[in-house]
């Protein structure tokens, strides 16, 4: 064989390796206080890649690939650290805690205690308040292998934003062979607390800067909703959606019914929503899947959580993220896996209270695949 064919065929045998899974980290900013901030990047042995920041255990980067192997980063973020020192920014890719969502009134009573919390949303606390977890940095543990994976811990300590006890949280993220990105949240207090977490991923199956999602094919595993109050949080009604512009019993463009009169959508702009997931709370079952037909791209969530907030990114402002793109409203949606919003206050919900010696875990998964 000559050297040309030799070279020739190393080369090939190259391109036909796997990527080596891999995880690496590098400096992404400083926050005002002077606390180093981290950015972690995963790649499994497709060349899936997931990068993740200290700060508020962002997701800040996701590539997969559509049906001709093409990648693309299919969530909004951004280039440093500065871009979520924007209060407006922080919670985008993020970990919300330790309510994620709103509470009515910003108060809820806990074993015959009122407690009263920062009101940030319509006279309501939203995501656990005016510094919740989004905006802290978190210890961080990388674990290398096949399926690369990173352990975020977090203590909020008793009073923090007002809620009682001292919280410890875990949140590990994984990258696994399977192409799934896995979220695994575990917590544990030492006194009465309540506690909602979800990620706040803004998803683009066509590619961050691919414009809005209106097309993308959006099923929801749900027979019904919580009722959304003018302020955007749930009153303990239960509604179906059978028939309604909430239905995506079937693979739905989302939208569809985006600009319909119904006030509970033209409210907030679209949608902004909680499904309860059908099948019992505590299993991992399928919630969603959202096909994204140009591409081939499709994302399959699985969760142990009860349910659902769909949120079609319905802020009317632009602002500059990876890359100087601009977002804009309806060129994202967020599956925030999680208990309804409110639900210290309406018993009927399930509960959102852990106690000294319980332990809280919950698990979501993203599963990207292609079609056709």
């Amino acid at each position: 064989m000559n050297t040309i064919s030799a070279a020739f065929m190393s080369a090939c045998m190259l391109l036909a390796l796997p990527a080596q899974a891999k995880i690496e980290k590098t400096s992404f900013g400083t926050t005002p206080d002077h606390k180093k901030v981290d950015l972690y990047t995963l790649t499994n042995v497709h060349g899936l890649v997931a990068r993740i920041s200290t700060y508020g255990g962002a997701v800040v980067g996701l590539e997969v690939p559509d049906r001709d192997g093409k990648m693309a980063d299919i969530v909004r973020g951004f280039d440093s650290v500065s871009g979520y020192l924007v209060p407006s920014n922080s919670n985008i890719g993020a970990l919300m805690g330790r309510y994620a969502n709103r509470i009515k009134g910003a108060q809820f009573t806990l074993e015959g205690k009122t407690y009263h919390l920062a009101v940030n949303s319509e006279g309501n606390s939203i995501h656990g308040g005016l510094i919740g977890f989004d905006k802290r940095v978190w210890s961080a543990v990388p674990h290398d292998g096949a399926s690369p994976s990173l352990s975020l811990t977090y203590i909020s300590p008793d009073g923090e934003e007002n809620y009682p006890g001292t919280l410890k949280v875990t949140v590990t993220y994984t990258l696994t062979a399977n192409n799934s990105l896995n979220i695994d949240y575990r917590a544990t207090t030492d006194k009465p607390t309540v506690l909602n977490l979800t990620n706040h991923s803004y998803f683009n199956l066509k590619g961050h800067a691919g414009g809005d999602v209106l097309q993308q094919r959006l099923q929801i595993f749900a027979d019904t909703i919580t009722h959304r109050d003018p302020d955007g949080t749930a009153n303990g009604q239960i509604l179906p959606v059978k028939g309604t512009d909430f239905d995506f019993s079937k693979p739905t463009p989302i939208g569809t019914h985006i600009n319909d009169s119904d006030p509970q959508i033209a409210g907030p702009h679209g949608y902004d929503h909680f499904f309860i997931i059908r099948g019992k709370a505590g299993t991992l079952r399928l919630g969603a899947r959202i096909e994204e037909p140009g591409s081939g791209r499709v994302l399959e969530m699985l969760t142990t959580q009860p349910g659902v907030q769909l949120y079609t990114a319905n802020a009317l402002i632009e602002f500059p993220g990876k890359g100087g793109v601009k977002y804009l409203p309806h060129t994202a949606f967020c599956l925030e896996t999680q208990h309804s919003n409110n639900s210290p206050n309406i018993p009927a919900f399930p509960s959102t209270e852990l106690k000294p010696g319980e332990n809280f875990h919950e698990v979501t998964e993203f599963r990207f695949l292609t079609e056709k």
